[in-house]
């Protein structure tokens, strides 16, 4: 009788608990913010449209290139940094999990004590001095009845998994710097070329208008002038010096060393394939842009810890265990009849917490609304990036073409004037006048295959730098949502 009165007053007590709980309130603290949808965002339905390579760089045809991306990957600092992150929240995952399991502690407690002669001790004990001896195993299993546990998890599964994608994006990001800071090396390298071809011309120049002036044709005002040209042209030169330098020093930084292998030969835009682009957005375009795939698992990570902030409104039970022995009196310590042992449940709840409960609530759920508000953003920023890349790479085919008349028409003028010098028919200095105008037209050729071969690049990283996520790294609802739930 007495063993089923004891637990009929457990059960009173437990039903007692969750009367109390019941009477939290956690009524008007929901979510306001949503998700967006594809049809929100004007996207297509998913379809078979082109989609970058894993490795697309190698499709411009330079082994230097894929060289340098290859040791960029492999070296680089911050890709260790966001290595490390994943790391750390594979850890906190962990730790999740095991809250899950049984707890167990072992104890080893010695204490050497003197007792008071005047407190409730009673002698021999008061007023001696005894060795406090206990020895004990302890366990404890929280029963996850209310979903801490598994909001814990889920919160932790989202960090996990949000990092893995942005170590991603930052692999994707790295790759596209090399290959721009490249073509960037090739661009001032083409340029110093023509550059060079200019100064020349202008010490051509030069010399003509000064064999002139002493046969009386022209006078000071010519020399001073073409000198000043002269002096542009090495001006630019010095320029192009520097950004050949910084830009071997940036592609340095990227591969994580001081300096370029001493192998690795500059470049040239001439050396480049054109690199095919996708050219539709579709749906199945967000799922492969790690960085929306990233804030999209930052909203699932959000969501756990709303639901760990919901669990807190009910009682937390646990379940308590402890064998060992205690002793005064080291001597006596493993004597059986030391043997001591525990066990039974324990329950907490909240009964009035000042509004702490539901102001945490509020927080976390505040969190999710920025959560979403982000995945939010960083979708619409993508789809600008995207548009961007897209149209620069078109008008920057525009360009090429009216740039190729324009080349055409300066280098008809040349070959015009050449044949008129042959002929007796015009100077050399017309001559010179005409091939100023085709070097301009080569320069803005070079800048303009540069800016084209760059914006190829970007429409590539734009549309998901050839990410392939993993099954694991798919969230548990489609990437975009009409709601947030």
């Amino acid at each position: 009788m007495n063993h089923l009165h004891r637990t009929r007053s457990v059960a009173a007590a437990a039903m007692a608990a969750l009367w109390l709980a019941g009477c939290a309130n956690m009524q008007g603290i929901d979510t306001q913010a949503q998700l967006r949808d594809a049809p929100s965002l004007g996207l297509a339905a998913p379809s078979e449209s082109l989609t970058p390579a894993p490795d697309w760089w190698a499709a411009l045809g330079d082994a230097q290139l894929n060289r340098l991306v290859a040791d960029a990957l492999a070296g680089n600092p911050n890709l260790r940094v966001a290595a490390a992150r994943v790391g750390k929240a594979r850890a906190a995952q962990a730790i999740a999990e095991a809250a899950y399991a049984p707890q167990v502690t072992g104890a080893i407690d010695l204490n050497r004590q003197s007792f008071s002669s005047n407190y409730i001790y009673p002698a021999p004990l008061g007023g001696s001095t005894q060795t406090l001896g206990n020895l004990q195993i302890n366990g404890g299993w929280e029963l996850d009845f209310f979903g801490k546990h598994e909001g814990g998890l889920n919160a932790a599964i989202g960090q996990l998994h949000a990092a893995e994608a942005e170590a991603d994006a930052a692999r994707i990001l790295l790759a596209a710097n090399v290959v721009r800071g490249y073509i960037k090396w090739a661009l001032a390298n083409d340029q110093y070329v023509v550059s060079e071809r200019a100064l020349n011309q202008r010490q051509e120049m030069l010399k003509l208008v000064q064999d002139r002036v002493r046969a009386g044709l022209d006078n000071q005002l010519e020399v001073r002038q073409n000198e000043t040209t002269r002096a542009d042209s090495r001006t630019q030169m010095a320029a192009l010096q520097q950004q050949q330098d910084a830009a071997r020093n940036a592609l340095a930084a990227l591969l994580g060393q001081p300096r370029l292998p001493d192998d690795i030969r500059p470049p040239t835009l001439a050396q480049f394939k054109t690199l095919a682009v996708p050219q539709q957005m579709d749906a199945n375009w967000l799922a492969r842009r790690a960085d929306i795939v990233a804030a999209r698992w930052r909203v699932e990570a959000a969501r756990g810890e709303v639901q760990v902030a919901k669990s807190q409104f009910y009682p937390n039970i646990n379940l308590a265990a402890f064998v060992g022995f205690q002793s005064l009196g080291l001597g006596n310590l493993l004597k059986g009849d030391s043997f001591q042992w525990g066990v039974g449940p324990a329950i907490r709840l909240p009964i009035f917490e000042a509004g702490r409960l539901r102001a945490n609530l509020g927080a976390k759920t505040a969190d999710v609304d920025a959560a979403i508000e982000t995945y939010n953003a960083t979708v619409i920023d993508a789809m600008r990036d995207a548009a961007d890349q897209s149209q620069a790479l078109q008008s920057v085919d525009r360009q090429r073409t009216e740039q190729a008349q324009a080349l055409r028409a300066a280098e008809g003028a040349y070959d015009i004037a050449q044949r008129r010098y042959k002929g007796g028919l015009g100077t050399y200095l017309n001559v010179l006048v005409s091939e100023t105008a085709v070097l301009a037209q080569r320069r803005t050729q070079v800048d303009l295959q540069a800016r084209a071969l760059d914006a190829q690049v970007g429409l590539t990283q734009a549309m998901g730098g050839g990410w392939q996520p993993s099954p694991e790294l798919t969230p548990p609802v489609p990437p975009v949502a009409s709601a947030a739930r």
